[in-house]
């Protein structure tokens, strides 16, 4: 359905970059698939901005009603029909959508037809010079071009484009890790946990994906993250790639008015006494003064 849109697109952007002089020089078909990929990751941004900023909303509300819910498992912990309906009718109360986290599956649902278009294009397209940069040909499995003959490692050209993608899938899902709070629940470590692991599992996944696939959909899936890791930047930030000094615990501070602490010392320290002791030394002195 998406085959043929795609690869016109594709022979598009190639014929008319082909024959300048330095793009013919870098490889004008990976050129034609870096646009192709900038475009279509365009098109999903707002369906990415949706994803992150709904994902980032009910990850917050989670951890409000954190406790609350720590409260229920150990009150219903054994009838979970009752703990299930506790725990919906505590999510209704407060606003929270459970599925919400599910809505970070969306862009990776909708980029499954495109990826399967693109494997179908690059295996049945005739290019006359399909090499990029250090790749001689955009067209090759990896797994089929080995560094030996005989070996069943992939030639160093061919590793690039696979470590580059599962580098930056590492980056982004770093990005979208939540930072772990002070007293985090049980709940909570489950989800941290479960975050830990995806982490490590998602780059490698990737990686060995971009390894059985041409070339070229390991070089759109790189420049496909790079984009979306500007993207999540002005949403999220960094998120757990660079979290901020002191960790996440926010700073104790004390009311205002407060005095120092018992143990400041110093003069300084009699200024600060409630009103009433000092309106009570105030009237002694008063007394003694018309004693004398």
């Amino acid at each position: 359905m998406i085959e043929h849109p795609l690869g016109s697109l594709l022979s598009f952007m190639y014929d008319h970059l082909v024959g300048l002089p330095f793009i013919d020089t870098i490889g004008a078909y990976g050129v034609a698939i870096i646009v192709v990929t900038i475009l279509i990751r365009l098109a999903l941004a707002p369906l990415q901005q949706f994803q992150l900023v709904t994902q980032r909303r009910t990850v917050a509300e989670q951890r409000k009603v954190a406790p609350e819910v720590a409260q229920l498992k150990k009150k219903y912990g054994k009838d979970s029909q009752k703990l299930n309906a506790e725990m919906m009718k505590l999510y209704q109360e407060h606003g929270v959508n459970p599925l919400g986290g599910l809505v970070g599956c969306l862009p990776l649902i909708v980029q499954i037809p495109v990826l399967t278009a693109l494997y179908w294009v690059f295996r049945n397209a005739h290019v006359a010079s399909p090499h990029f940069l250090f790749v001689p040909d955009l067209m090759a499995f990896p797994t089929q071009v080995p560094i030996l003959h005989g070996l069943p490692i992939p030639a160093i050209a061919y590793l690039i484009f696979p470590l580059l993608a599962a580098a930056t899938t590492f980056v982004q899902s770093k990005m979208l890790q939540a930072p772990a709070p002070p007293n985090p629940t049980e709940q909570e470590q489950q989800t941290q946990q479960v975050q830990r692991m995806m982490v490590v599992m998602s780059p490698l996944m990737i990686g060995y994906f971009a390894l059985q696939v041409p070339a070229g959909l390991g070089l759109y899936w790189f420049v496909g993250n790079c984009v979306s890791i500007i993207q999540q930047y002005f949403v999220v930030g960094w998120g757990s790639l660079r979290p901020k000094r002191g960790g996440s615990q926010p700073p104790i501070t004390q009311p205002k008015g407060a005095g120092p602490p018992k143990n400041g010392g110093g003069p300084g320290n009699a200024k600060q006494l409630p009103r009433r002791v000092q309106g009570g030394r105030a009237k002694a002195k008063d007394a003694k003064r018309r004693a004398s």
